[in-house]
């Protein structure tokens, strides 16, 4: 099966809790909600607000911006988040395997997304290519420089702050892989799993790759179920949410299998509706609605064809649905819904 394009992505498709009906968001358009910036920006000078707080807005603001333009042209291929450290030579093992990973990901034409440094960011980049490549540099007066792969890349932007880049590395990604890294790592790992289970970011594979032998995620994996899940300070569902492999086979089998059968999601009217590349079998569809009810705020589970309000969506029009009013808290729960159509 050819793979389906992906979709635009953004977090008001997956939680949108705008009032306003979808027929007036429409119809407000572009042009409604940046008459809206600049209001809320003549407001900063009658609150009188200190000349560092604007100064942020409009650095944010601006590289957003920039941003968003540059990935535009990008907006329906997939693309995988990879982050590691920055400190391992491009000979070390974990390197050596996102080489790899980076490669044959390119190879299924999906991109690849980094920090844009060295490292792992610098081995994703030399698999996956520069025509490939995307890099979201941090700009710091230590450590962080753009690795030679990506350097000059008119797909290169840079952010001042980390709060606007870590947006892009989620709003962009298709799947997020971690290899080997420092507290930065561990930082983006807890950030996608949060953004996940609180259901204010679309759902994607977050596949966490040991070097064979060593126990680095594995070590994290037992912190999360020998600690925080007998303390009930998260859910067993919640182990859905990510992977722990040893090898680029298995972590490449994590990223492509999500998509095998499942494409992307979307809120419409209260309905969280799944599109698929293909139509689930009477049996399926009878099995979900048995082992899978308790994912529902009511009704059931329903096939259909595309919505209305997605007429607008031309890439995934012809897309088959599953169509249920989701409780929007069980998302590990969903996680493993997906994982039962991706067998199908």
């Amino acid at each position: 099966m050819e793979p389906s394009p992906a979709p635009q992505k953004s977090f008001e498709s997956t939680q949108n809790h705008d009032p306003r009906t979808e027929d007036e968001n429409r119809l407000e358009g572009i042009e409604f909600y940046v008459q809206q910036i600049k209001e809320t920006a003549d407001k900063l000078v009658r609150d009188k607000t200190n000349r560092g707080d604007v100064k942020m807005l409009w650095t944010a603001l601006r590289e957003l911006r920039y941003a968003f333009k540059v990935l535009a042209p990008y907006d329906h291929v997939r693309k995988a988040t990879v982050f590691g450290s920055a400190r391992l030579p491009l000979s070390h093992p974990s390197c050596v395997q996102a080489i790899e990973f980076g490669k044959r990901l390119a190879e299924a034409d999906w991109m690849v997304i980094t920090g844009a440094g060295n490292g792992i960011m610098e081995a994703g980049h030399v698999g996956a290519g520069r025509d490939k490549s995307i890099g979201i540099n941090i700009l710091l007066p230590f450590e962080q420089a753009p690795n030679s792969t990506i350097n000059g890349d008119p797909k290169l932007v840079h952010f001042k702050y980390f709060f606007t880049r870590k947006l892009l590395f989620v709003k962009e990604a298709d799947a997020v892989v971690l290899f080997t890294g420092g507290f930065g790592t561990l930082d983006e790992a807890f950030e996608v799993l949060t953004l996940i289970q609180t259901g204010k970011s679309h759902l994607f594979p977050i596949v966490m790759v040991d070097v064979p032998g060593s126990d680095f995620w594995k070590h994290f994996l037992r912190f999360v179920e020998g600690v925080m899940l007998p303390a009930k300070l998260i859910s067993p569902d919640d182990l859905y949410l990510f992977r722990v492999v040893d090898s680029v086979d298995a972590a490449l089998k994590e990223t492509l299998g999500f998509y095998r059968v499942y494409h992307s999601m979307r809120y419409v009217k209260g309905n969280l509706v799944l599109r698929l590349q293909k139509k689930l079998s009477d049996e399926a569809l009878e099995t979900i609605r048995e082992e899978y009810k308790g994912l529902l705020k009511g009704g059931t589970f329903d096939q259909v064809a595309a919505l209305p309000e997605e007429a607008n969506e031309a890439s995934v029009r012809d897309m088959p649905r599953l169509k249920f009013r989701f409780d929007r808290h069980q998302f590990g729960r969903l996680r493993k819904l997906i994982d039962f159509i991706n067998e199908q």
